[in-house]
């Protein structure tokens, strides 16, 4: 009979902390599939609109050359769902790959090798043939494209924190209380007397100890969230980013059209007279060739977005929700034992079992988490041994915190985890907090930095003035035939040191 009720209290309780945490769970599931459907149909709209606009306004022209406009969009959707891209890079080669095939359609009568045009590539930043567009759209897609990305990827972490956490099984210290509390009113003829609010407190602190010990770390997360989600509002709104690039690249087209005699001219001093083409192509003039003006769509011709809704809603909607579901771990206790099915409720602190009888509870309530549990009257608990899978959500919200960070200053950041002994989704070092430390490698994508005149810095320089340089030394022990290697890691601002 001690089995089965065993049993059976374990599966209520499993049952409760899993109705309790409901509401966390779900509204990482659903806003995470809203999101990421949401972001994923924006960049489908907007490449359906740029190739729309384009093939009617140059036809057969752009469809010669719109597989550079199509990686340009391969390449976001792969950055945005989690590929090694490096959002600068790739936006610079777009447009040195645009003005290679631009240059060759304003001078149909040059034949240019492949040696001529990677020279013409090169004068991009030098003579800006797209005028202001470029350095505008880099800086505004990539903290645009940081941020919705990290904002995705800490719901995925904040579903599958919630998810594995209230799955924890109860230790069998935890599985004797409950019987005690839930069952053994039976076995005293008391089966409608139901436990005393604080007696059930201290058993769910008991049972609950090391998820409420993911609060504080938890919290951390959420309000890393909700510091992106804010971005997502303001600077770094993705939708009004994507929405118009067809018109953005459009402009910067016109600009390269309205500037080409100068441009190709600085481009021949600097690359050398090119070759002339064969007879049939240079009859062609420029003007025959590309003389068509860009006709952006009209508000109302757009698309509209995933489920018809709009950036601004979805993240107004999900602050709510994040904000409900801050000290939800500690919290957890407090939410069970108010339940009417568990206890005899807060007014009725006679009428209750106390663990004994029929009468008042007495002993004093627990604070929360795993050191507070010491001395817990209800609960055997080991505070000496964490609890190490919970420890590896901590971790993982710890990781996902500092990208959230990062983000929300328009820098990416992406950590490897590079320890040996890792948590089942990837994410944890397995380490009990600070006993051992976990090593990341840093894998940085940073937004172009602008100084107060708005002109971009030498993105080398700042890689530079932000370098981490490491290196290992090997040296032998006095005395011994040991070696100790020692890891070397050190700041490079311009010098070593």
């Amino acid at each position: 009979m001690e089995d089965k009720l065993s049993q059976q209290s374990k599966l209520e309780f499993e049952n409760l902390v899993e109705e309790t945490s409901h509401f966390v769970r779900t509204t990482f599931v659903s806003r995470h599939k809203k999101f990421d459907e949401f972001f994923r149909e924006l960049l489908e709209n907007a490449e359906k609109s740029l190739n729309d606009m384009f093939v009617r306004t140059y036809g057969m022209l752009y469809m010669q050359n719109s597989e550079v406009f199509q990686d340009l969009f391969t390449e976001l959707k792969r950055y945005y769902t989690g590929g090694n891209v490096n959002l600068e890079e790739m936006l610079n080669d777009f447009w040195a790959r645009l003005l290679e095939r631009m240059f060759q359609l304003i001078n149909p009568q040059y034949h240019f090798s492949e040696d001529y045009l990677e020279c013409v590539s090169k004068y991009t930043d030098q003579l800006k043939p797209f005028g202001d567009v470029p350095r505008k759209l880099k800086i505004q897609v990539t903290r645009a494209f940081i941020a919705a990305r990290t904002f995705v990827q800490g719901l995925t972490v904040g579903r599958e924190v919630a998810n594995r956490v209230s799955k924890v099984s109860p230790t069998p210290g935890c599985i004797r209380a409950l019987m005690k509390m839930l069952y053994c009113p039976y076995c005293r003829g008391l089966p409608t007397v139901r436990p005393c609010n604080n007696y059930c407190l201290n058993v769910m602190k008991g049972c609950l100890a090391n998820q409420a010990d993911l609060d504080t770390e938890w919290n951390l997360f959420i309000d890393a969230m909700l510091l992106v989600a804010e971005r997502l509002e303001g600077p770094f709104n993705i939708e009004s980013v994507m929405d118009p690039i067809d018109v953005k690249i459009s402009e910067a087209i016109m600009n390269m059209q309205e500037n080409s005699m100068q441009v190709s001219a600085k481009v021949f001093q600097g690359c050398g007279q090119p070759k002339p083409a064969p007879a049939l192509r240079s009859a062609r003039s420029a003007p025959e060739n590309f003389n068509t003006r860009f006709r952006p769509y009209n508000p109302e011709e757009r698309p509209t977005t995933a489920a018809g809704t709009s950036l601004d809603r979805l993240v107004t909607d999900i602050k709510e929700k994040l904000k409900l579901s801050k000290k939800v771990w500690s919290t957890l206790p407090y939410t069970i034992c108010k339940d009417e099915s568990v206890t005899a409720g807060t007014s009725n602190d006679e009428e209750c079992w106390n663990g004994h009888s029929k009468a008042r509870y007495l002993p004093e309530i627990m604070n929360d988490g795993l050191t507070n549990q010491i001395n817990n009257p209800e609960v055997d608990v080991d505070i000496t041994r964490p609890d190490t899978f919970i420890r590896q959500q901590i971790m993982a919200l710890r990781v996902m915190t500092n990208k959230l960070k990062n983000a929300y200053n328009g820098n990416d950041v992406n950590f490897q985890d590079t320890s040996d002994e890792s948590s089942g989704s990837g994410s944890g070092s397995g380490c009990m907090d600070d006993v051992c430390p976990t090593e990341f490698e840093f894998v940085t994508t940073e937004a172009p930095a602008v100084d107060p005149d708005r002109r971009e810095v030498d993105s080398s320089a700042a890689q530079l003035g932000h370098s981490l340089l490491s290196g290992s030394l090997v040296c032998i022990r006095p005395g011994t035939t040991e070696t100790v290697q020692i890891i070397l890691g050190f700041w490079s601002d311009e010098t070593a040191f």
